[in-house]
Parts: structure tokens; C-alpha cells; sequence
């Protein structure tokens, strides 16, 4: 059965380049330029689900996430932070995220997290 991703990212280009790789490398991928698809993350049950910190709307992904952590229901939920702040690390870290990577980043690297992580 396919890993499931939900990929919220601020860029299109981004978002589509990521969404291309993840289902090239066998993952079933929602891929959206808004945090809409996490409002449904009990129906898509997703194995992990990839953040933006600056995605459009009125939270940052480090809020989104630490949401996630800290609700029962979605605390096991895989969440990596993307970001090209240069303290990503702290950040997600701060929110409680499993992984993050750094922007711009490296394709191969982008992958071995979200395997890592699923």
C-alpha cells in the first residue's frame, strides 16, 4: 500500500517539483499551496505530512504543526517543516516536528527524510 503525503508548500514550482518526485518514488501525494488539505487529515490519514513555514494564510507551518502535535488524534502523524530560515533546525525543534528540510534543497535528501519519516 502506498505511503500517503499530504505536501503544503508556499512556492507552485516548489510544490510541483516535490509532488513529481514523491509520486515518482511511489507516494500517494496531496499536494496543496494551502494548510485546506490538513483540515481534512482524518479523512486522508496521511503518513506524513510536509510543511511550509511560510505558507499563505493566517498561521505559520511551525503553528500548523505544533497544532498537529499536540491534538491526540493526529500527535502520530509524521510532520517535517520546510523553510529557507537559517534557524530551521530550533524551529522545528520548537514545534515538536519529526524532520525538516532546508530550502533550496537537495532532491535525494528531500526523499530519504520523507522515507524516513512515513
Amino acid at each position: 500500500m502506498k505511503k500517503k503525503v499530504v505536501l503544503v508548500q508556499d512556492n507552485k514550482d516548489i510544490l510541483d517539483i516535490m509532488d513529481e518526485v514523491l509520486k515518482e518514488e511511489g507516494f500517494d501525494v496531496t499536494p496543496s499551496l494551502s494548510t485546506e488539505p490538513l483540515e481534512r487529515i482524518e479523512e486522508i490519514e496521511p503518513d506524513v505530512v510536509i510543511v511550509d513555514d511560510h505558507i499563505k494564510g493566517k498561521k505559520k507551518g511551525s503553528q500548523v504543526i505544533k497544532e498537529l502535535k499536540s491534538d491526540p488524534e493526529t500527535e502520530d502523524v509524521s510532520a517535517v517543516l520546510t523553510s529557507t530560515s537559517n534557524n530551521l533546525p530550533q524551529q522545528a525543534e520548537d514545534c515538536k516536528a519529526d524532520d525538516y528540510i532546508e530550502k533550496p534543497f537537495d532532491i535525494d535528501h528531500m526523499v530519504d527524510v520523507v522515507k524516513k519519516n512515513a
